[in-house]
C-alpha cells in the first residue's frame, strides 16, 4: 500500500497513479470526500516571489489554463487549483479525477487490438475539440499522447488531460522532452524544443494512426538513448508507414469476416486527414484545433449524405428545396439563351439586307456617274471631228475606234451619303451585335459609305492561251459570288450576284476562278473574277 502523506494543506495523497518525465499524477483527497488528481512537477521552485523565474513563468501559464476552464468544455479536464507542495517546493496542479481507461489502455487486452472506425471518428472528433477549446485560450499541450486521452465511464466521453508541459517554462519543456518525454508521439520541431499548435496536431495524428493498427508510426524498440534518438530522427526524415496494411494485419482474428471487410472500409478523409497531419513541416498541417474540428465535420456530413442515412427532416428538406432552386434556375438561363439566340438571328438578318441595300447603293451611283462621264465625251468627240472635217474631209468616212466603256466606277471616287446605310441605325443592341458580327465573319467584306470602290482587273487577252469564250450564256448561280480583282481569294471586292439566272461573258481562266463580265436586264456590266465553285452552265444545273 502506498505511503499516505500531506501534499499540502487540505490535499491528502491517496497513492500515485502514473509518474513520467514531466511529472508524477496522484490520486488525492480534498477534506471531506472529494477525489481529485494532483500533478506535481519535477522543477522545485526556491521561493513564492518574483524573483525566482520559475515560479513566474508557472504562475502564468497557470493562468492561461484557468481561461480554459472559463468555459467548461466536456472534453477537457477541468483544472481545479494550483500551488506549492509543503514538502519540496514543488509546483502541483489540482485537477478533477476522471475515472476510466485511457486510449492507450483501450487497445490491451480484454479490450481489442485496434478502435472500430466509428470509434475512432468519435475520438477524432472530440479530440479535435479539445484541442480547438486549448488553442482559442492560446494554450499548448504540448503532450498529446494515448495515455493523457481518458475515457469517461460516466459520461461516454473521451477527456484531454495532463497539462504539465504547458506550465513548464520552455528551458524546462525542452530539457523534459528531449530526455523523458514520450518519444513516438513527439512532432519533428520539438526535438529542438520548440512547441506550436501544429505540434499538437501532429500528436493528434500520431494517435488515430495508433487506434486503427494498434501501433505507432515509429515505435521505440527500447529505453535507450540510441534508440530514442532512432525515433526522433525518423519523425524527421521518415514517410509514415500505409494505415491500411497495417490494420488489415492487426485485425483480430475473432471478428468475423464481414466485419473485417466492414472495419477496412476507412474513409477517404479519414486517412487524408492523418497523413496530412503527420506532415514534416507544420506549415502543411492544419494550423489548429479549429481547422481539425471543421474538417471533421465536413467529412462526418459528406459520408452521411453519401449513405442516405442519418439526415433529419429539415436537412432532406434543405437538400430537395436546394436541388429545386438550381432546377429552376437552370431552366431560366435555358430560356433566356433561347431568346439571345433568337435575337441574334434576328439582327443578322438586318445586318444581311442594310449590306445588300449599301452594295446596290453603291452599284446605281457609280453607274450613274459613269453615263455622265460618257455623254460629256461624245459631246466633246463630236465637237472635234466637226472641226477636223473642214481640213480633211476623206477622214470623215473612215471608221472610228471602239469606245472603251468601263463599266466600273473609278477609285478614287466616293459614295454619296445613304439614310439608309448601315451606320443609320441607331439601336445600341443591333450596332453592338453587328460590331461582333463583322470583327468574326471571315467570309464577307463590308463596303461602307467612306470607302473606295475597288477597281476589277481588265478582261484578259482571250485569244492569248486558247481559252473558249462563252459569250451571253446563261448561268445559274449557285451560292453568293463575289466578284475579284484578281484571281487571288484575299482580292475579294464587296460586288457580289445572288443565287439564280444569270447572263455572263467568260474569257481567262485559273484552277479556282474565270474572269466573268456579268450583263443586267438593262445592259449595264460588271467585271471581275468569280470563283469556278460559285456558279454552273444553266443547262448543266
Amino acid at each position: 500500500m502506498a505511503k499516505i502523506f500531506t501534499i499540502t494543506e487540505g490535499l491528502e495523497n491517496l497513492g500515485a497513479l502514473k509518474s513520467g518525465g514531466q511529472g508524477s499524477v496522484y490520486k488525492a483527497r480534498k477534506t471531506g470526500e472529494i477525489i481529485t488528481a494532483i500533478k506535481i512537477l519535477p522543477t522545485p521552485i526556491a521561493s513564492e516571489s518574483d524573483d525566482d523565474k520559475h515560479f513566474i513563468s508557472f504562475q502564468n501559464e497557470v493562468q492561461k489554463l484557468k481561461k480554459v476552464n472559463e468555459i467548461p468544455n466536456p472534453n477537457v479536464v477541468s483544472i481545479i487549483a494550483s500551488g506549492i507542495t509543503s514538502s519540496g517546493n514543488l509546483p502541483y496542479i489540482e485537477m478533477e479525477y476522471i475515472e476510466g481507461p485511457d486510449l492507450g489502455d483501450l487497445l490491451k487486452p480484454p479490450y481489442d487490438p485496434v478502435f472500430t472506425v466509428k470509434e475512432t471518428i468519435k475520438v477524432a472528433d472530440q479530440l479535435a475539440n479539445a484541442l480547438a477549446h486549448c488553442h482559442r485560450a492560446n494554450i499548448k499541450h504540448g503532450d498529446i499522447k494515448s495515455n493523457n486521452v481518458k475515457f469517461n465511464q460516466h459520461t461516454g466521453n473521451y477527456i484531454l488531460l495532463d497539462f504539465g508541459l504547458s506550465v513548464m517554462s520552455d528551458e524546462q519543456r525542452r530539457t523534459s522532452i528531449r530526455y523523458a518525454g514520450a518519444i513516438e508521439f513527439m512532432a519533428p520541431e520539438q526535438s529542438s524544443g520548440e512547441t506550436l499548435t501544429e505540434t499538437d496536431v501532429y500528436s493528434f495524428g500520431i494517435v488515430l494512426f495508433e487506434l486503427l493498427t494498434g501501433n505507432v508510426p515509429f515505435p521505440l524498440m527500447n529505453k535507450s538513448e540510441m534508440a530514442r534518438n532512432t525515433v526522433m530522427v525518423a519523425h524527421m526524415e521518415t514517410l509514415p508507414p500505409d494505415v491500411i496494411s497495417l490494420r488489415r494485419q492487426a485485425l483480430p482474428g475473432y471478428w468475423s469476416n464481414e466485419k473485417q471487410q466492414r472495419e477496412m472500409e476507412i474513409p477517404v478523409w479519414l486517412l487524408s486527414m492523418i497523413y496530412k497531419c503527420l506532415e514534416k513541416d507544420p506549415a502543411k498541417r492544419f494550423k489548429n484545433g479549429g481547422e481539425l474540428q471543421e474538417f471533421i465535420h465536413l467529412g462526418t456530413i459528406g459520408d452521411e449524405r453519401k449513405k442516405g442515412i442519418n439526415l433529419s427532416l429539415g436537412e432532406k428538406a434543405t437538400i430537395q428545396a436546394d436541388e429545386s432552386a438550381l432546377k429552376k434556375e437552370i431552366l431560366t438561363l435555358q430560356t433566356r439563351l433561347a431568346e439571345k439566340e433568337e435575337l441574334l438571328k434576328d439582327l443578322q438578318y438586318l445586318v444581311d439586307t442594310r449590306d445588300k441595300e449599301l452594295i446596290e447603293a453603291q452599284y446605281y451611283s457609280a453607274t450613274k456617274r459613269r453615263g455622265v462621264s460618257k455623254s460629256l465625251f461624245f459631246l466633246v468627240l463630236i465637237a472635234a471631228l466637226g472641226l477636223a472635217g473642214f481640213a480633211a474631209y476623206d477622214t470623215f468616212y473612215k471608221p472610228g475606234k471602239p469606245i472603251p466603256t468601263d463599266t466600273v466606277a473609278q477609285t478614287d471616287n466616293k459614295l454619296p451619303e445613304t439614310t439608309d446605310s448601315i451606320t443609320a441605325v441607331t439601336d445600341k443592341p443591333i450596332k453592338k451585335v453587328r460590331e461582333k458580327l463583322k470583327k468574326n465573319s471571315n467570309t464577307r467584306t463590308l463596303a461602307t459609305s467612306q470607302m473606295p470602290v475597288k477597281k476589277l482587273a481588265p478582261v484578259p487577252d482571250s485569244t492569248s492561251g486558247g481559252d473558249k469564250v462563252y459569250t451571253g450564256d446563261k448561268f445559274t448561280i449557285l451560292n453568293t459570288a463575289y466578284f475579284y480583282d484578281a484571281p487571288d481569294k484575299f482580292r475579294r471586292t464587296a460586288i457580289y450576284l445572288t443565287p439564280g439566272d444569270a447572263t455572263l461573258t467568260l474569257s481567262g481562266e485559273t484552277d479556282e476562278f474565270r474572269y466573268a463580265v456579268f450583263t443586267d436586264d438593262k445592259g449595264r456590266a460588271i467585271k471581275g473574277w468569280l470563283l469556278k465553285k460559285d456558279f454552273k452552265p444553266a443547262s448543266d444545273y
